[in-house]
């Protein structure tokens, strides 16, 4: 294992491990109660270690290009280091991929595992697949091999956790452990004792911290939606009575990823046509129907989240321009409300009248939610949370109506950036039923 230390500026790396020779490591790994005294100790025993080919034969562990920004990374470690301390924890371990790049900048393989344990006085730790990252936010770099003569290895949180317990010797945890609740990992793999141990669950206060976009963080959702805005380009051309659903889709993706210079991280979410949505079909789309396009790229880990909706071959009719016009002001009702402590919830019951207004029972979904990291997240839309806009907060809007006799529906999707006096529109497509003949 190497682990490095990163000091006023400087790198200094040193191996850690098994002297030369020895064919077995053992990783002891003991979890401590609040007093100090051992709760779990357990041996993990990992199988000789092989000779490891070049990197350039394995997989590349760092993405490159335009990423989140290590200054701010940094400021993000100081704000959740206070919110360890609010909650009385004194060291928390994350695993999830998300909250290891939003944490540190480091966005590895999809196939490969990091983790990142970050103290309340701030120290950061991350444990990173194969090779130690050059340009990342850390004090400290362990390392775990990840693959085997370029075979994955499917134990490789084990691992992972194993190796940074093991560079943490004389450490001990005794205020609360928190880990993402959503991941029970480290209970399976012996960080902790799951019947005693002082854990919380430290999601519910991550969901907060990433509610309020950094500087950074928008400059990866303004790129997403770039590319959004160039596939509903392509869209307006080659949407004709008879193309595939598969044929839109294909060309979408391939102009999504032009517009990035690189595979998009997901992409979703509608392309049925004559449908309120869902995957692509092999079936042509015929004259006179509504296709409905939800796209939502991502670029470099963050999403955008647009739609669109195509009069296909023919005018629209007088019913769907009508149900067009009830969406249309829901949007404007949106950019003239949205503030800084106004009811998310008030928000989409104030749409679902409006709406109901127009197509009584017309709408069967939420106005819109929050996104970036993840394709939902807070602040709600939807009168089943309870939340409340801040500055900061990116969302989408999307209202939408849906009948038979509009040919399935009409959606229009916006996304904004709450600021400190409304909202600032992000997207800036056309919203019109573009007719396409």
């Amino acid at each position: 294992m190497c682990r490095r230390s990163m000091r006023n500026g400087l790198v200094r790396s040193r191996r850690i491990g098994p002297a030369a020779g020895l064919s077995r490591l053992y990783f002891k790994l003991e979890s401590l109660n609040p007093t100090g005294g051992r709760l779990f100790s357990t041996a993990v025993e990992l199988p000789p270690k092989p000779v490891l080919l070049p990197m350039k034969v394995r997989f590349h562990m760092t993405l490159a290009g335009r990423s989140l920004n290590l200054n701010s990374c940094r400021e993000r470690q100081q704000r959740f280091a206070e919110v360890l301390q609010q909650r009385d924890a004194d060291l928390a371990i994350l695993t999830r991929p998300e909250h290891v790049y939003y944490f540190t900048g480091f966005r590895t393989h999809p196939l490969l595992q990091a983790i990142v344990a970050i103290t309340s006085g701030g120290s950061t730790t991350l444990c990173a697949p194969n090779e130690a990252p050059e340009s990342v936010a850390a004090d400290e770099i362990v390392t775990y091999e990840a693959q085997w003569r370029c075979t994955l290895r499917q134990d490789q949180l084990a691992a992972a956790l194993a190796v940074l317990k093991s560079a943490w010797p004389r450490r001990t945890h005794r205020g609360k452990l928190a880990v993402e609740g959503s991941n029970q990992a480290l209970w399976l793999f012996g960080w902790i004792d799951h019947s005693g141990a002082s854990v919380i669950d430290i999601d519910p206060d991550l969901w907060m911290l990433r509610r309020c976009k950094d500087a950074d963080e928008l400059d990866l959702i303004r790129r997403a939606i770039d590319c959004a805005e160039a596939m509903y380009r392509v869209a307006s051309e080659i949407i004709v009575p008879g193309i595939t659903e598969i044929e839109v889709y294909n060309q979408l993706h391939a102009e999504g990823v032009n517009a990035a210079g690189e595979p998009l991280t997901s992409f979703g979410n509608d392309f049925q046509c004559g449908s309120p949505g869902g995957l692509p079909r092999s079936r042509p789309i015929e004259a006179g129907e509504l296709y409905i396009l939800d796209l939502a790229p991502g670029y470099r880990g963050y999403c955008a989240d647009m739609c669109r909706t195509i009069c296909v071959g023919t005018h629209p009719t007088d019913e769907q321009r009508h149900a067009w016009e009830a969406i249309f002001d829901v949007l404007k009702m949106v950019e003239q409300t949205v503030r800084p402590g106004v009811s998310a919830a008030q928000l989409d019951r104030d749409a679902q009248q409006l709406l109901a207004a127009a197509i009584p029972k017309g709408c069967f979904h939420h106005l819109g939610h929050g996104f970036g990291l993840s394709p939902h997240e807070a602040p709600h839309l939807n009168a089943a949370w309870d939340d409340f806009f801040q500055s900061g907060d990116v969302f989408t809007a999307e209202p939408g109506l849906y009948a038979p006799s509009l040919k399935a529906g009409i959606r229009l999707e916006q996304n904004y950036l709450v600021t400190e006096n409304g909202v600032e529109r992000l997207t800036s497509f056309p919203l019109e039923l573009v007719q396409r003949r």
